[in-house]
């Protein structure tokens, strides 16, 4: 079957179960599919290895024609990125400029620094040689939230709009520094590549400097060929062809089409919307890229459920499955908790905003995509049983999984406290 047609059938799939959730579960969309993937990709293990062997295999054939990694990576994370810009409200974001870019820069290296610690120390009581490069690997790319799983869950639940401004902006820019980070360490880990000051630095201004002054360029570009025309249609395509030919040369550019898509977003959302766009287009354009981005979300959802039939389980790593959760959410409830001793000293804010960007920082295909770029063949052990590629997924899987499910399905009290905390009259610490 032609990847086209397989993502066809996954599509309809995602789709369906999205229609039955709403009179049976009646829970969050995207939590509904990707817990309904889960329970296909159970059953198929299930019949796999009992009355039809032929059904897992064939299913796993299926899935591998889409390569995950670069479905995301390289295509739709432009879509889903380009839309959530959009929503973003410019004026609110700058009165947090500085929440936002220590919560990118500084909690990307704190959380990564302590989930590398705590996977080291967990892995020797574990007995299994996991060398502090790898660990540091892990932390790279589970620490940064998904923008993609944040947008999709906690934005819809109504959040304090200062809470929701930070969650917003901090999973809209982190990745590009979060990966930075993972390709430098994946350079040292797997080429030899010598870390040295001057070349992250370098990497960094190359990747995520380049992303924004080309998003820029590009949002510029977008804004007056939209302005000049009053067609309304093609208004709407000319935003088409910024998540498609101008994600793809971003990337050909070697800068971070991630970044470069929000930023183009923003200035589309916040600058095109009311001056650029005819009547007719500006109505339509947030129910268009509305409903692109609901039918992106739930086939990629479907995907993270159905990723559990691409992980090879080891019985000898669970040790480090089941500490994997508590160590990246410790990692993440500092990485917050420490600059907001700083942030107290300037501003007031909600008594739970700690606790929603903790339990909010969702983690989804982002981290799953690049756990997938690790390379195959590098074992661990003495009898060389396990290999590092299978032992991250393994860990990057339950995360995302905990992180969607559980997590999205529980930060609705908290965010009805943060609200109701506020009507009160009583917001902040």
């Amino acid at each position: 079957m032609s990847v086209y047609y397989t993502l066809c059938f996954l599509a309809a799939t995602a789709i369906t179960i999205a229609f039955v959730n709403q009179y049976i579960m009646k829970i969050q969309t995207t939590i509904a599919i990707t817990f309904g993937a889960l329970i296909i990709s159970i059953l198929m293990l299930v019949l796999g290895k009992t009355t039809w062997p032929e059904l897992q295999q064939h299913a796993v054939t299926t899935l591998e024609t889409v390569d995950f990694g670069e479905f995301l990576l390289q295509g739709i994370l432009g879509f889903l990125l380009f839309a959530g810009g959009l929503g973003i409200n410019l004026p609110a974001m700058k009165s947090q400029k500085w929440e936002i870019f220590i919560l990118v820069i500084f909690g990307v290296l704190i959380s990564t620094a302590v989930v590398a610690v705590g996977l080291w120390l967990l892995a020797q009581v574990a007995g299994i040689p996991l060398s502090f490069v790898y660990c540091l690997l892990f932390g790279a790319l589970i620490s940064p939230t998904d923008p993609i799983a944040v947008l999709a869950i906690v934005k819809k639940l109504g959040a304090p709009e200062q809470i929701a401004i930070q969650i917003e902006g901090e999973s809209l820019f982190n990745d590009g520094i979060g990966l930075v980070i993972f390709l430098t360490i994946f350079a040292v880990a797997f080429s030899g590549t010598e870390a040295t000051f001057g070349s992250v630095v370098a990497l960094f201004t190359h990747e995520a400097i380049g992303g924004i002054v080309f998003g820029a360029v590009l949002g510029l570009m977008a804004h007056l060929m939209i302005s000049a025309t009053d067609d309304g249609s093609m208004e709407l395509l000319m935003t088409l062809c910024i998540p498609t030919a101008g994600f793809a040369l971003a990337n050909m550019l070697g800068v971070s089409g991630a970044l470069a898509m929000v930023v183009t977003g923003i200035m589309i959302g916040n600058w095109t919307r009311y001056t650029g766009f005819s009547e007719q287009s500006e109505k339509y354009l947030d129910e268009f890229w509305h409903l692109l981005d609901e039918f992106l979300n739930a086939l990629l959802f479907l995907l993270i459920g159905l990723a559990m039939l691409l992980v090879e389980f080891h019985w000898q790593a669970w040790v480090l499955v089941l500490g994997a959760v508590p160590l990246v959410l410790a990692g993440r409830f500092i990485s917050v908790a420490l600059p907001y001793v700083g942030f107290r000293r300037f501003r007031s804010y909600n008594k739970y905003s700690i606790r929603i960007l903790t339990w909010g920082g969702l983690r989804g295909g982002l981290s799953l995509a690049m756990a997938l770029s690790i390379p195959a063949g590098i074992k661990l052990g003495a009898n060389a049983q396990i290999e590092l590629r299978d032992v991250i997924l393994m860990m990057t899987y339950a995360i995302v999984l905990f992180s969607i499910i559980v997590q999205g399905m529980t930060i609705t009290p908290i965010i009805n406290k943060a609200k109701a905390a506020e009507k009160a009259g009583f917001p902040i610490d």
